[in-house]
């Protein structure tokens, strides 16, 4: 069975026993029709993922696997904060008329910085540090700019990545702020398990634990049933997930150099509420 699977399963049922409602306290989401969106939440909840020893990808319900990792490169990769260069509408909530998302995500890891070997910006510098200083304490990224937070339409909730390498294995800690775990949880954990092993793969270095600490856990009153049902379905085994072992340089990597096989899941979740 999938170990991300048994994870999720345990998170779910932790939050829905143990967690604290917002239930008659003020909140800033809502609902289409304008109802507050309250959630149940736990604190500083952390999963671990071994990507050698399976891909994380739920099978509870399908993951589009290929779609998120077009928006990890959207933001990775393009370094873009516009929604036309998207393929999925999940980020059209957020978006102004020319389909800008403000100074968010991928524009933030566009903005150069004079690091030690020169001017470049946080991926660049990432790439560098994996190639030249790979034992380096200091290889990260932190799109939370306080300065530029009055013109972000979304502030960042996958905020900071840590990459840390051991021997030849890359391991990375990904901390978000808030998470809604019913929409966002997999899609999150399967775009930063590839981009781990994307960077590990041009770095000449092995995917290994993608750590991933979530500061608030919830899930919104209008899913919880949706989620008890979830978690009661059956599992199976995770799917292999490979890249195209062509690619050497992290820029030429698209969606379709991830190689998706046996992946064995439960029907799709359809028209699941969102709140802004």
């Amino acid at each position: 069975m999938s170990k991300a699977d048994q994870l999720f399963v345990q998170m779910c049922q932790d939050i829905i026993d143990n967690g604290f409602s917002t239930e008659g306290m003020p909140v800033r989401p809502r609902w289409e029709d304008g109802t507050p969106a309250h959630t149940i939440k736990n604190f500083g909840v952390v999963n671990r993922y071994n990507l050698q020893e399976e891909f994380p990808a739920l099978t509870l319900r399908p993951t589009a696997i290929k779609l998120a990792v077009d928006e990890m490169l959207w933001i990775w990769q393009k370094k873009s904060n516009n929604v036309n260069d998207l393929k999925s509408h999940i980020w059209d909530e957020w978006a102004d008329e020319s389909g800008s998302i403000g100074k968010a995500y991928g524009y933030q890891l566009a903005q150069k910085y004079q690091f030690k070997q020169g001017e470049m910006d946080q991926v660049d510098n990432v790439l560098w540090c994996l190639k030249n200083d790979r034992y380096s304490r200091r290889i990260l990224t932190n799109i939370y700019n306080f300065q530029d937070l009055h013109e972000m339409n979304l502030e960042p909730c996958a905020y900071s990545m840590t990459f840390n390498v051991k021997g030849d294995t890359l391991n990375a800690i990904l901390n978000q702020r808030s998470q809604d775990i019913l929409a966002a949880n997999n899609w999150n954990v399967v775009q930063y398990s590839v981009l781990l092993m994307m960077l590990a793969q041009v770095s000449g270095l092995k995917a290994g634990e993608l750590v991933h600490v979530i500061s608030d856990a919830h899930i919104y009153d209008r899913h919880i049933d949706i989620v008890k049902e979830l978690i009661e379905r059956p599992q199976y085994p995770a799917p292999k997930v490979t890249l195209n072992p062509e690619i050497t340089n992290f820029y030429d990597f698209t969606a379709d150099d991830v190689i998706i096989e046996e992946y064995q899941k439960n029907p799709q979740i359809k028209n699941i509420p969102i709140a802004v």
